[in-house]
């Protein structure tokens, strides 16, 4: 197979209730695309049937692409043993062939249907193209006040000590080119909800090019993050990058 233009990673974390109709979603998406595309799910630390969920699913896209002389984009099912969703996207993006590699979360917060506007030729002249709720024209749907509250307390603090500028750091949609994939995720430490600002604190050391992308953000109250005990985690999680920096961690040879 050629070189796939785009791919799709997924984390999954307990996702047997929300992750076959997310496939079905983004594969019915991708069929329908010019380019060639890949799909990974990565499980890590599941209690439910997400792992055997992934692999049948992956078993039916192979099913059907031997049928079809239309093939529907290759899925593969990956499974670490490690918990955290930093962990889960750093061992997709690393096992992904794409020249673009988007990070999608299985919640589909955001409408699969956008990930064009993160692509080229609608994109151009970027190195990651993050998806924000809070860029002009951005609409989010649903979402109760006080989650809003939080998230901008604790996005002014990533503003103030890791990431100047970026109004939303923490969306789950993001984009980025292969070889700037590469670089930031074999550079990432952190394995759980912090990993973003991690990699876009990284981005900005190496002088890549961030672009926020505005989106209709739909608020999903199954969500699997706590707000007061994420949220203080997050906290600690921003010193430590910037601790990591101040000691040089991030400019050891890969």
């Amino acid at each position: 197979m050629s070189t796939p233009f785009l791919s799709v990673v997924i984390p999954a974390y307990n996702e047997e209730r929300r992750l076959p109709i997310t496939l079905e979603r983004v594969t019915s998406f991708l069929a329908a695309q010019t380019y060639p595309s890949e799909i990974l799910v990565v499980e890590n630390g599941s209690q439910d049937r997400t792992w055997e969920i992934a692999q049948e699913y992956a078993g039916r896209l192979r099913s059907a692409g031997e049928a079809q002389s239309s093939l529907p984009p290759p899925m593969q099912a990956l499974q670490i043993p490690e918990r955290g969703k930093g962990l889960a996207v750093k061992y997709g993006m690393l096992a992904a062939q794409g020249e673009y590699r988007f990070m999608l979360d299985a919640d589909l917060s955001m409408p699969v249907e956008e990930i064009n506007r993160f692509l080229p030729p609608i994109l151009a002249d970027f190195d990651i193209a993050i998806a924000s709720r809070e860029a002009p024209g951005a609409v989010r749907i649903g979402e109760p006040a006080y989650r809003h509250v939080v998230g901008r307390i604790y996005n002014t603090l990533i503003r103030v000590l890791a990431v100047p500028a970026i109004q939303d750091t923490q969306c789950g949609f993001k984009c980025f080119r292969a070889e700037v994939a590469e670089q930031l995720f074999r550079r990432q430490t952190l394995p759980g909800w912090s990993f973003d600002v991690e990699l876009l604190y990284l981005a900005r050391r190496l002088g890549y090019r961030i672009v926020e992308i505005p989106i209709q953000w739909h608020f999903n109250p199954n969500s699997h993050i706590s707000v007061v005990r994420d949220s203080l985690r997050m906290a600690l999680d921003i010193f430590r990058i910037r601790l990591n920096g101040l000691q040089g961690k991030y400019e050891r040879p890969l």
